[in-house]
């Protein structure tokens, strides 16, 4: 450090100063939106432009849970990306433990087969997957209709519908998010040593001991991180819902929001910011629990 000249000092906290300078101006930048959207999600008077408001109300907010179906969007999101997610969490751990721990000629072709499927644009899968659900949807409707009784069976498709149903939403987002959860829980299990599960079978511990006290434990922040992905993808889809739903009882939040802004007779602005924000915390809030895991997991895993 005693060869480093003063002037050559000055010149790397001027740089730094210069970085953060411009890293600043940058989230600056970034977060302009952001602060559009809160302050007109309290502005009384909101507007589409960025101003100080005259005076601050929650009536967007409340006006989205009292006058509207916030609560319905928000319940029909939180059940269609919940059921996807856990989905994707249950089979992307077990598909991606056993492609770790496999040796067959099949797994690399397999792996790169299904990552094709994050190359594919979800508008070419539309039509085609549209008219499978559909086919698989009528002997569902039928047994349902045999075995419900007919005031009961438009909500029990609700529930078990291939279309315009909560089942057939959940496993196209959940199929949707699966290759990639794949290939993050095979990448992290890699990283796990054989030496761990070894010890719990000298142990004598079970099949699903080793599971529910060595696997799951160690591959926490893998799952963690494959959960992330697929609950803000699955949370952030507006196409799937759109094509998929179609009944008022079934929107989800991206389709309220869908709706407001739809509106032929005015325009909200206020309750539109309202809406965004609530429909952004929910990714915001998973990131900073997940964040955590979501570090360990890129940075290597589990250390042998």
């Amino acid at each position: 450090m005693s060869g480093v000249s003063p002037g050559e000092r000055a010149r790397a906290r001027a740089a730094e100063a210069a970085a953060g300078f411009i890293l600043v101006l940058i989230c600056l930048y970034c977060a302009i939106p952001f602060v559009w959207v809160f302050v007109a999600s309290v502005d009384a008077e909101p507007s589409q432009f960025l101003k100080m408001p005259r005076s601050w109300s929650p009536h967007h907010y409340t006006s989205i849970f009292g006058q509207h179906d916030g609560i319905r969007w928000i319940a029909n999101s939180a059940i269609v990306v919940g059921s996807a997610t856990l989905i994707v969490i249950v089979l992307g751990g077990l598909g991606g433990y056993s492609l770790s721990r496999s040796r067959g000629w099949w797994r690399r072709p397999f792996l790169y087969t299904i990552i094709l499927i994050r190359v594919v644009p979800p508008t070419a899968l539309i039509v085609p997957l549209y008219k499978v659900l559909l086919t698989a949807n009528q002997p569902v409707e039928f047994i349902v209709r045999a075995i419900m009784p007919s005031g009961l069976v438009r909500s029990s498709m609700h529930i078990v519908g291939f279309v315009n149903g909560y089942l057939g939403i959940i496993l196209v987002l959940a199929a949707t998010q699966l290759p990639l959860a794949l290939w993050i829980m095979k990448t992290y299990f890699d990283t796990i040593p054989r030496d761990y599960e070894e010890a719990a079978l000298m142990d004598g511990a079970t099949l699903l001991q080793r599971i529910r006290k060595v696997l799951i434990p160690l591959a926490l922040p893998g799952l963690a991180a494959a959960g992330l992905f697929a609950f803000i993808i699955a949370w952030g889809d507006f196409l799937m819902p759109l094509i998929f739903l179609s009944s008022n009882e079934l929107q989800t939040l991206p389709l309220g929001l869908f709706r407001a802004y739809m509106r032929v007779n005015q325009m909200d602005f206020g309750f539109m910011a309202a809406l965004a924000v609530i429909y952004t915390l929910p990714a915001v809030i998973a990131f900073g629990f997940a964040r955590r895991f979501l570090v360990q997991t890129f940075s290597g895993g589990v250390k042998g």
